[in-house]
């Protein structure tokens, strides 16, 4: 593609005989005779892509110029050319930012190389801002850590739909980052100067869902002393996350169902609709298509949700991605804590990588977590096993056997530590306590 240059020179035989040299080379020139003239085709013209000025241009310098450039449009190349035995010129113009100079007279292939060299290093400004972009982007992702082909795959995916609005509806195991990942969609959005609000359902009691996500009004319910703007009000101009949407109650779920629709919510109590301008990211462990068969989750919402769908892997899925995600966390604990950890041995190392990791990522950074503290390799590997069952642990299957009976057994050990109290038992599955009701009354364990 053909490089465009601005011209600036006072001496109009000059200028004219610069001018043809340079579009005689296939460059495309733009000329002016001020500095005036210069700056206003710098403003005008954004295809620019070098300058090449005289030094003495009227009662000013080409450094007036440089420092336009290099406040304005810093990844310009500039090339400046200086009267004979001016030195300090040349000097003064590279200390400002000039790529080169040349001294009057010059012969044609000293003009090209300069102009070249001009160029070149307004192409490595232009990589080096791409790449510190690039960087950024990736510091904006730095908790979801991987160099493994799926997590490469979700980084290209995130990345080519986060400047949208499209519905995103994350799916993936408990523990594996859903949150993180819905808050990379909006940490490199347009909506990132916005909030970020993240709800769990099945955190919320079913009684006060409505009130806490769509808002009530004052007296609608029993200690509604005042007004209440709901979570979806909240996330105005910004990106709402619904984890565990699958929890939500039917009756809700048409409330959804029609945000995402026309973007209106009504308030608990109230007949006013509310026009909203958010980005809905949802989230569940639960298979959703088989929540949509068993008639727990409505049809319509569920591809409303799934426009793009994604799909968070399982630590054991991605195994190479361990010693980098050991790393992590151990840099975030050091930090935290101001503590020191004792390097890990190779078996110790081995011995996580060999780890099935039930509780994903979650389990590994509380586990880096407590090993800071405590700096203690044993610690680090208490109930480590793929084999037998320890105190805190759960008997994990072998590659390849059926995942299904897996659940049930965990489900089984989980309430006889519990005592069968199912409360605890979710606790010690890191589930919510609907979806361990749920999930007894699917393997009939009520």
């Amino acid at each position: 593609m053909t490089a465009t240059i601005l011209l600036v020179e006072d001496d109009n035989e000059q200028r004219q005989l610069l001018g043809k040299l340079l579009q005689g080379e296939q460059y495309q020139v733009f000329s002016a005779a001020t500095v005036e003239d210069a700056l206003v085709l710098l403003k005008q013209q954004p295809q620019i892509e070098l300058v090449f000025s005289d030094w003495k241009l009227g009662n000013y310098t080409g450094l007036t110029i440089l420092n336009y450039v290099r406040t304005n449009l810093p990844e310009l190349g500039f090339v400046v050319a200086t009267a004979y035995g001016s030195v300090s010129h040349a000097v003064e113009a590279i200390q400002a930012g000039a790529d080169d100079y040349l001294t009057k007279p010059f012969k044609r292939q000293e003009l090209l190389l300069a102009v070249s060299k001009g160029l070149t290093a307004k192409w490595l400004r232009s990589q080096n801002r791409q790449l510190s972009q690039q960087l950024s982007e990736q510091r904006q992702l730095v908790d979801l850590v991987g160099k493994a082909p799926c997590m490469q795959q979700l980084f290209q995916r995130i990345n080519r739909v986060s400047n949208s609005d499209a519905t995103v509806l994350i799916s993936g195991e408990s523990g594996t980052g859903k949150e993180l990942a819905a808050r990379a969609l909006h940490q490199l959005s347009s909506r990132c100067k916005g909030p970020f609000i993240a709800i769990n359902c099945g955190a919320i009691p079913e009684q006060l869902a409505e009130a806490e996500l769509f808002g009530a009004e004052k007296g609608a319910y029993t200690g509604a002393h005042q007004a209440k703007a709901g979570k979806f009000e909240a996330a105005a101009g910004g990106t709402l996350f619904l984890d565990e949407v699958a929890e939500l109650p039917l009756s809700l779920q048409a409330k959804l169902l029609r945000l995402l629709q026309e973007g209106k919510v009504t308030r608990l109590g109230s007949h006013q609709e509310i026009t909203l301008d958010l980005r809905l990211i949802a989230a569940s462990h639960q298979d959703l298509a088989q929540a949509v068969q068993e008639g727990r989750f409505r049809e319509d919402l569920y591809y409303r949700l799934n426009v793009v769908p994604m799909h968070m892997p399982a630590l054991r899925q991605r195994s190479e991605d361990i010693p980098q995600l050991i790393q992590h966390f151990l840099q975030i604990s050091q930090q935290r804590y101001q503590l020191d950890a004792p390097a890990l041995t190779k078996a110790t190392l081995k011995q996580l990588m060999d780890y099935p990791w039930p509780g994903n990522v979650r389990e590994l950074a509380n586990r880096i977590e407590r090993f800071v503290l405590l700096g203690d390799e044993q610690e680090l590997l208490a109930g480590l096993t793929t084999s037998a069952a320890s105190p805190g642990q759960f008997v994990l299957p072998a590659e390849g056997l059926n995942w299904q009976q897996h659940e049930r057994d965990c489900l089984l050990q989980a309430l006889q530590r519990a005592d069968g109290n199912k409360a605890q038992a979710a606790k010690l599955l890191q589930l919510p306590y609907k979806t361990l009701l749920y999930r007894l009354d699917k393997y009939q364990l009520n």
